[in-house]
């Protein structure tokens, strides 16, 4: 992987929203190794690291959740990446919140953000790391919910869910996608 995206929405209305949990993710990985994304290039937030002699580029697209995949198709077409060696990350109504799931492939399940990825960049093959964010009641519709705020009594286990993620990543970058599935794909956080 040279490229790591998180997926969400500029701009402070929806800091802190269930769809910009890719968002916090990235911040969080990249705190960990000393970087920060406030370089603006092809129409995201950016910032260049450096694990184990490896260099990587984190990403967070400015372009809105929906047209996601406009700025990761520059992103790849200017680092000359392959799909393959991109892991995005995003929100999952279809996971509980305190899961993740890490995988190498696989289509857009719904999230609109993937499927604007897989659009413009007329391919599937990256792997994803999705993390959940529960599914709302059934009163509440999916718009709604993804860019609502996590509950008060929900930021403990959202903060261990980021944090858990940002495991996941960096055991991804440094072990191998394959072993990161098997440590993180079957915990359960509460």
């Amino acid at each position: 992987m040279r490229l790591i995206v998180g997926l969400g929405n500029p701009g402070i209305r929806y800091a802190g929203t269930r769809h910009n949990i890719g968002f916090e993710v990235v911040d969080r990985f990249a705190r960990r190794h000393g970087a920060r994304l406030r370089r603006r290039w092809c129409r995201s937030l950016v910032a260049d690291l450096r694990i184990r002699g490896e260099e990587f580029l984190l990403a967070k697209p400015q372009t809105f959740m929906n047209l996601s995949g406009e700025a990761v198709r520059e992103l790849l077409l200017r680092t000359k990446a392959a799909a393959a060696d991109m892991l995005v990350v995003c929100d999952d109504i279809n996971l509980p919140l305190g899961r993740i799931r890490l995988r190498p492939t696989g289509s857009a399940g719904g999230h609109h953000g993937l499927e604007s990825i897989i659009s413009c960049i007329r391919s599937q093959d990256f792997p994803r790391l999705r993390v959940g964010v529960g599914e709302g009641n059934n009163r509440q519709d999916v718009r709604d919910h993804v860019l609502g705020r996590f509950h008060r009594s929900e930021r403990r286990l959202v903060e261990d869910v980021i944090e858990t993620a940002a495991d996941c990543l960096d055991c991804a970058v440094q072990e191998g996608l394959h072993i990161a599935m098997n440590r993180f794909n079957g915990v359960v956080l509460e």
